[in-house]
């Protein structure tokens, strides 16, 4: 496990290295064909509840007309909310991540960037706001009975890999999520985005532990999909 940890903390700084050189144009780009590649794909046009992460300024694909179109198009959109626990239970983590409803462009527009530059939801809206397990508000990491859940979930990440291994920025926020989702039987289709810097070579692998979920397909930024 800790060989794992390390292995991982090492790939985040060369990824990291590497993001530094591309260019805003070049980022600009691959966001217009992986755009178009994930808003082409059946299980996306099909889903009627999905996740989309909200992006940082730099280092990734953006998602804003991902989201625009999500919302065009009528679905019911969630976005990531991170927060703390005051009472963890089960060895669940101090900070975890909730899918809580994004309603509008204009509620997308009124977002604030946190430290990192996402877009954000404030604190003091997320009590009325719907959560992708059914209920509203926080969860504090409780699932229970789940009645709804989401169809897909669009994925950021640091590194990917050709067996689909994704490498996270270390918090564990999108593995313990997901877990909640395989305890409540209701397992979204999962989608990474990545810039082609963020590819791995094929002789290459994200390292993986047993708390880590593969995707099921993954979409670059020259635009070609990826299926597991």
């Amino acid at each position: 496990m800790a060989a794992v940890v390390a292995v991982k903390k090492e790939m985040r700084k060369t990824i990291k290295a590497i993001l530094k050189d591309v260019s805003d144009a070049a980022a600009a780009t691959q966001t217009t064909h992986a755009t178009n590649a994930l808003l082409a794909m059946p299980e996306y046009k099909a889903a009627r509840r999905i996740s989309v992460y909200l992006s940082m300024p730099t280092g990734e694909i953006n998602t804003s007309n991902v989201v625009r179109d999500a919302l065009d198009q009528g679905k019911t959109v969630f976005i990531p909310y991170t927060y703390k626990v005051d009472t963890p239970i089960d060895g669940q983590p101090k900070s975890i991540m909730d899918m809580v409803e994004l309603v509008s462009m204009k509620d997308f527009e009124s977002l604030e960037a946190d430290k990192w530059g996402i877009p954000t939801p404030s604190k003091d809206s997320i009590s009325s706001r719907a959560n992708c397990f059914g209920t509203t508000g926080i969860t504090n990491g409780r699932t229970g009975q789940i009645t709804d859940g989401l169809d897909l979930i669009v994925m950021p990440g640091m590194a990917f890999d050709s067996t689909f291994g994704r490498l996270g920025h270390g918090k564990g926020f999108y593995d313990f999520f997901l877990s909640r989702c395989h305890q409540a039987s209701r397992m979204p289709f999962r989608v990474g985005l990545s810039l082609t810097e963020q590819l791995l070579p094929p002789n290459e692998s994200v390292p993986m532990d047993q708390s880590d979920f593969r995707l099921d397909a993954l979409i670059t930024g020259d635009g070609e999909l990826r299926r597991a």
